[in-house]
């Protein structure tokens, strides 16, 4: 006999698990692209669980906040990025950070533990179908504050705070898929803002000092002020 109950908790499994591996993706990347890639692709695999837990948890609100994250995450702001901040940035150039990739992953594998851990001392609201959201979504949103922390250019570093995001919601919608629906929207309005700040800022800088680490934006700045 069929268990609908059964195929939709499989299929958030494995939601999850793409999940994960791209926000292990977003770390060991070293490329401009690949990490607007790997953001794009945890952001739909984001999309894919909500709707599933709006599915099996006949939550509206659900599905509006995974056509929201759909259409803000993998489309408006990859094609906003792409549209302030200058092309060659994107073509093979490696990004710069402090430790390198295998360190990089070690870390990762034990932020991953430790998000496992602490999630047995939070509430699941969702019940057993969305479980795994809640020790992934730890775990993508530890992964996303490493990548802010390490980069040391820009765009990086904001596909690290929107891998928070991600990661926040992820977590958030197995603790409480009820929340009103103004409160879930507020933050992905908000990236679009940040994005275009960041994107501005981060032309400007390549622009006038050939560069797009964060720490050009001070002498930008003080060179704007002489």
């Amino acid at each position: 006999m069929f268990n609908l109950s059964a195929a939709l908790a499989s299929l958030n499994g494995l939601a999850a698990g793409l999940f994960l591996l791209s926000s292990f993706g977003l770390v060991a990347t070293r490329q401009m692209r690949g990490c607007l890639q790997f953001f794009m692709l945890q952001s739909i695999f984001l999309v894919i669980s909500a709707s599933l837990l709006a599915f099996g948890l006949h939550a509206p609100d659900l599905v509006a906040v995974a056509v929201l994250d759909l259409a803000i995450k993998p489309i408006i702001i990859p094609w906003l990025l792409r549209r302030t901040v200058r092309g060659e940035i994107f073509k093979r150039r490696e990004i710069d950070q402090v430790l390198n990739v295998p360190s990089s992953l070690l870390v990762s594998l034990v932020l991953t533990l430790v998000a496992y851990f602490l999630s047995a001392f939070l509430p699941v609201a969702a019940g057993d179908l969305a479980s795994i959201n809640l020790p992934v979504g730890l775990a993508g949103l530890l992964l996303g504050a490493y990548t802010l922390a390490v980069r040391r250019e820009a765009v990086p570093q904001l596909i690290g705070l929107f891998g928070i995001e991600n990661g926040a919601l992820f977590a958030g919608i197995a603790i409480a898929p009820t929340l009103p629906l103004v409160a879930e929207m507020a933050f992905p309005f908000d990236m679009l803002i940040i994005a275009l700040v960041i994107g501005l800022l981060t032309r400007i800088t390549h622009e006038r000092l050939g560069t797009t680490g964060v720490g050009a934006f001070t002498s930008l700045r003080e060179g704007a002020g002489k």
